[in-house]
C-alpha cells in the first residue's frame, strides 16, 4: 500500500501544475508529502525551506480553503509576504472607495 502512494505521488509531482488564478499567481504543485506527529506538528523538508528561504523564528501564516463547510487546502505564506499581498489586493479597492463619491 506505501508502494502505491509513494507511486501515486510521484504521478501526481509530475502532472500536477495548478493555476487557480491564471498566471497572477503562479502554479501549484506538489512538493512534499509530510507526516503529522502525534502532537500534532509537521516538519516543512529542509530542500523546500531553503527553496522558500524559511528560516528558524519566521513567522508564517496559515491560510486555509473551505468548500461546503470543510477545510480542503492550506497554505502558508509568508507573513511579510502576506502584508504586500493584502496591500496589492486592497489598496486600488480603498482608493476606489475613496475617490467615487456617494451614491454612485
Amino acid at each position: 500500500m506505501k508502494e502505491n502512494v509513494f507511486r501515486m505521488v510521484k504521478k501526481i509531482k509530475k502532472e500536477s501544475s495548478l493555476s487557480p488564478m491564471g498566471d497572477k499567481m503562479g502554479c501549484c504543485k506538489v512538493e512534499s508529502i509530510i507526516s503529522i506527529d502525534e502532537r500534532g506538528q509537521m516538519v516543512l523538508p529542509k530542500e523546500l525551506r531553503e527553496k522558500a528561504n524559511i528560516h528558524p523564528g519566521d513567522k508564517l501564516a496559515l491560510i486555509c480553503l473551505k468548500k461546503k463547510g470543510k477545510i480542503y487546502c492550506f497554505s502558508l505564506v509568508k507573513v511579510e509576504e502576506l502584508t504586500g499581498m493584502v496591500k496589492d489586493l486592497l489598496g486600488p479597492m480603498m482608493k476606489e472607495m475613496v475617490e467615487t463619491p456617494l451614491g454612485r
